[in-house]
């Protein structure tokens, strides 16, 4: 029961972090009116938060072996919470970015802990019932964030969109410290800490997110653009040099000689893809093609949601009894036949139109997502999972 309840806490911790991305989706000219942001600098408030957590995530794993998991699962929510408060107390442009730099860090980290704490907390028989519920909160944190984040746009003031994760934060944080066991930590990891290998890393993948974010404003082949594109290639070839070189790397790319880790992670970076397309654009076109509130948008996506929900038992029963191999086959047809359903939706698409492919996507996502996670993770040594995990969801994030 301890454990079951200190995992509760992890998922909530997560759930927060997803949360957090999608719910100011919606509500950022509500934002951007009430700070007097420029238009070109809105998109910022998203970016800088993604640019952060998508460092962080690769870098739990040695902070899971220096502190522990119990240690840094407390910390991250408890910096995450403060961070929130921070972005609701905000009062313009600068310091509200500063403080989602902080959260998305924080909150980067919550997410591959989770997923390492299914194989490192459970024995082989309940692995597949605690991937299920990791998976459940995942993906329906961006799909409900519409909602929460339409509810609170229209019934109160944009700054509960942060204030609404500090009763969780502090709820998962004391649940989290109080339940979760001790496990051991290495602290002289941190006194080894490869610097010059943290700061390419960073610069790999920041430079990546920025060339990509900003390639539809400057064009693809401008020099600023291709500039950073080269300056990611450059970082990360240079991390990856010198990660095989060191005895304690920032991330251990070791797991990747695994064939079942390399071919999960490969799907988790499709599965990222169809999700975007499916979830973070969809609130786009309802906006500003269908004119409808951030309320509205949510309830038209929240059919993937209950979908995900009601199949997900079939999905655990499944994944128990029948090769992993075909299921996720069948996992990632449905899910592309959801997608391309979608290829034919014009201007006047609107719920009817959207209703069956939301539901043939929402019945294959957790095909989609439990055997590539035991695929990938399942049949690594225990010592390597904290790394590997942060590796796999990398690549779905990415």
């Amino acid at each position: 029961a301890r454990a079951w309840i200190g995992f509760a806490a992890m998922c909530l911790g997560m759930f927060m972090a997803v949360l957090d991305i999608q719910v100011v989706v919606t509500s950022l000219p509500a934002i951007r009116a009430a700070l007097d942001i420029p238009a070109e600098l809105m998109s910022w408030i998203q970016t800088a938060y993604l640019i952060a957590e998508v460092i962080a995530i690769p870098l739990t794993g040695l902070l899971t072996r220096a502190l522990g998991m119990r240690e840094l699962f407390a910390a991250a929510t408890s910096v995450f919470t403060l961070a929130s408060l921070g972005c609701a107390m905000s009062g313009g442009f600068g310091p509200l970015i500063a403080w989602r730099v902080v959260q998305g860090f924080s909150g980067g980290m919550l997410i591959p802990l989770v997923f390492a704490a299914v194989f490192l907390m459970f024995p082989l028989r309940l692995q597949g019932f605690a991937t299920t519920l990791a998976g459940m909160v995942a993906v329906l944190a961006p799909t409900t964030g519409p909602v929460v984040g339409g509810w609170i746009t229209q019934s109160a003031s944009w700054h509960w969109l942060f204030l609404v994760n500090v009763g969780p934060g502090i709820l998962a944080c004391l649940l989290g410290a109080t339940l979760l066991g001790r496990d051991r930590a290495d602290r002289s990891l941190l006194r080894t800490l490869d610097l010059a290998g943290l700061m390419l890393l960073a610069v790999c993948l920041a430079a990546l997110e920025i060339g990509l974010k900003e390639a539809p404003t400057f064009g693809w082949r401008t020099a600023p653009i291709l500039g950073l594109f080269g300056l990611s290639l450059a970082a990360g070839a240079l991390f990856v040099r010198r990660t095989a070189r060191r005895p304690q790397p920032v991330v251990a790319l070791g797991s990747f000689r695994e064939r079942g880790f390399a071919v999960g992670c490969a799907l988790s970076f499709i599965l990222g893809m169809g999700l975007y397309g499916s979830v973070y654009l969809m609130p786009v076109f309802l906006a500003f093609v269908r004119g409808h509130g951030p309320l509205a948008i949510g309830l038209v996506m929240l059919v993937t949601g209950v979908t995900q929900l009601a199949t997900s038992p079939a999905a655990v029963a499944l994944e128990r009894r029948a090769p992993a191999r075909g299921l996720t086959v069948i996992g990632f047809a449905l899910f592309g036949t959801g997608l391309a359903m979608s290829a034919f939706a014009t201007r006047d698409t609107d719920f009817d139109g959207m209703f069956w492919p939301q539901v043939v996507r929402g019945a294959s996502i957790m095909l989609c997502l439990l055997p590539p996670t035991r695929l990938a993770l399942g049949g690594l040594p225990p010592g390597e999972v904290p790394d590997a995990s942060g590796l796999f969801n990398l690549m779905r994030n990415l």
